[in-house]
């Protein structure tokens, strides 16, 4: 969004998702704003938040200025540092090279970045240092610094290490890191990585010098979303407290999933099969009905679609992403049969999605051993599409939607008992992707939002069969898992895979899932292949989406 003045927003924070392998140039720059421009109100304040922008030291009459080239909107806009906040966006959150945890003094661990590894694949601002117009070589201090976490500028790329030597800080606020560098005047775009650890506003003070003059400016930049940048005074204005709660509250009968791990589930209860929602972890969790459940896709997961993906929209389009692995911040939607041993079963868990209403399509998928997207489950070609799983199985796969606002995907959950039992259930689970709907004030379940493109359930007869028995996708093994190169897991590089997507929960052969790994995943490197057998399954009943008291197994 260019040139925001009004902007809601919550606090959430992002992980990095599923990327196109690529070498990334890390690009970056923030320069501030302060001595030689008068400081507006809060919330009239240029909020830049995506698009190229250059920090120039120019001469302009006769002086040296810091300004801004902003060239988010096709022309450059040349902008003052006091009239702007720059906004580092929730999905900026990513993976730290330990080389620039080293050289910045700071972590290896998940942090806010510009220019990092997901520079290319999502919507955020690409700012860099530009040096020709100062007339010769110009000095870059961080004069002054405040801000929650810390602040660092370095420069890394992929063959760094093998090629130039370990990666280059430019200056930070960590102890023992360079307060400054020389920005030579014959460069044309500096794009280093610009890292903040925290959550909030910074105010980054920084004095250049060319030829004898100097310019001081300040500029303010919000990380992440605790506080909306259209209340943020520019320069070294005040800041403004963090809104109270960052997560809606839900309402009385609503329950809001917005982060972490919930599995869709295949449960027993008196000896049949029921759709739950299983939140959190094996040895911690809680069940819950779909319909009394609205599973929240943030902000942060919006992503650019990567080539090889045009089965989600065209490369570079946005979509919202939800990566097989898990991210901090986004909710990380898995499947599960671990109710059901495979003994127990006459055959596989069968997963049917009968149909999707919403703004856009949803699907589901993951990549083979050569980078290729196997796609089970998605709406835009047509429904119904079925997976299937063993039994006393746990899997995760890559899901995406196409547009922001509310979907209602309707799942049939099928099996046959060793005994030859036809057991299943239908439900509907109520999606909010964006922030244009506050999750809290969406029914779950069905509702009763109208929708452009319906697509139909299969009816079932009056025996209690369905209509049709559900194709399953199939994969190349029953158990055939990939995981990303080994040298790429030693080193902690994005797209370090576990070894594979899924796990057997109830003592048979299977790979290990990825379970909390907060580590980028790249499409396009082979992460898994999980099993996904044929097999008939039957509607049995659908049963009532009102919510029942939650239990424990």
């Amino acid at each position: 969004m260019r040139e925001a003045l009004t902007r809601g927003g919550r606090a959430f924070t992002a992980a990095a998702l599923t990327t196109t392998a690529a070498v990334l140039l890390c690009a970056a720059g923030l320069v501030v704003a302060g001595g030689s421009g008068d400081a507006r109100a809060a919330g009239g304040a240029v909020v830049l938040d995506e698009g190229e922008l250059d920090f120039t030291p120019r001469q302009v009459d006769g002086g040296l200025r810091l300004q801004i080239d902003d060239r988010g909107a096709g022309s450059t806009v040349v902008r003052e540092p006091s009239e702007v906040v720059l906004h580092v966006v929730p999905s900026a959150l990513q993976y730290t090279p330990d080389p620039v945890a080293t050289a910045l003094g700071t972590t290896n661990m998940d942090s806010w970045q510009l220019g990092g590894w997901e520079a290319a694949n999502i919507f955020a601002a690409e700012p860099g240092w530009k040096g020709t117009e100062a007339g010769g070589d110009t000095e870059v201090a961080l004069s002054g610094y405040e801000g929650p976490g810390i602040f660092g500028l370095a420069t890394y790329t992929r063959e760094t290490d093998s090629v130039n030597g370990p990666a280059i800080a430019h200056l930070g606020s960590a102890e023992g890191v360079p307060r400054s560098f020389t920005l030579a005047g014959d460069t044309e775009r500096l794009l280093p990585i610009w890292q903040f650890t925290a959550e909030g506003v910074y105010r980054l003070t920084f004095t250049v010098t060319a030829g004898g003059a100097t310019d001081t400016e300040t500029l303010a930049v919000v990380v992440g979303d605790d506080v909306d940048p259209s209340s943020v005074a520019p320069g070294d204005g005040t800041t403004p407290t963090p809104s109270a709660s960052p997560t809606p509250t839900p309402t009385a009968t609503t329950h809001v999933i917005s982060e972490g791990h919930v599995d869709m589930a295949a449960r027993k209860v008196e000896g049949a099969l029921e759709f739950q929602l299983k939140e959190g972890s094996e040895l911690d969790h809680t069940w819950h009905q779909p319909g009394g459940v609205v599973l929240h896709v943030r902000p942060a997961a919006k992503r650019k679609i990567p080539e090889g993906y045009d089965f989600l929209g065209a490369p570079g389009d946005a979509v919202w992403w939800l990566p097989l692995q898990q991210n901090a911040g986004i909710v990380w939607p898995g499947w599960n049969t671990g109710e059901f041993p495979r003994a127990d079963l006459d055959g596989k868990v069968s997963f049917r999605l009968d149909s999707v209403q919403g703004p856009g399509n949803v699907a589901m998928f993951y990549s083979d051993s050569t980078g290729t997207p196997v796609v089970p489950l998605n709406s835009g070609d047509g429904l119904p599409d079925t997976h299937t799983l063993a039994g006393g199985t746990h899997a995760h796969f890559d899901w995406a939607f196409s547009a922001e606002g509310v979907y209602r995907t309707t799942f049939t959950v099928g099996a046959t008992l060793a005994d030859g039992t036809r057991v299943g259930d239908t439900e509907t689970l109520a999606w909010v992707v964006g922030d244009d709907t506050d999750p809290s004030t969406v029914t779950p379940g069905t509702g009763d939002e109208p929708t452009a493109t319906p697509t139909t359930t299969p009816t079932a007869s009056a025996s209690g069969t369905g209509s049709a028995t559900p194709t399953a996708t199939a994969s190349a093994s029953e158990s055939a898992s990939a995981s990303a190169s080994a040298s790429a897991a030693a080193s902690g590089a994005p797209g370090a895979a576990a070894s594979g997507v899924a796990v057997s929960v109830d003592g048979t052969s299977g790979s290990l899932a990825s379970t909390g790994a907060q580590v980028s995943a790249v499409a396009g490197i082979a992460v898994a292949a999980l099993v996904l057998g044929g097999g008939g399954v039957f509607l049995v009943r659908r049963r009532r989406t009102t919510d029942r008291e939650e239990g424990t197994p």
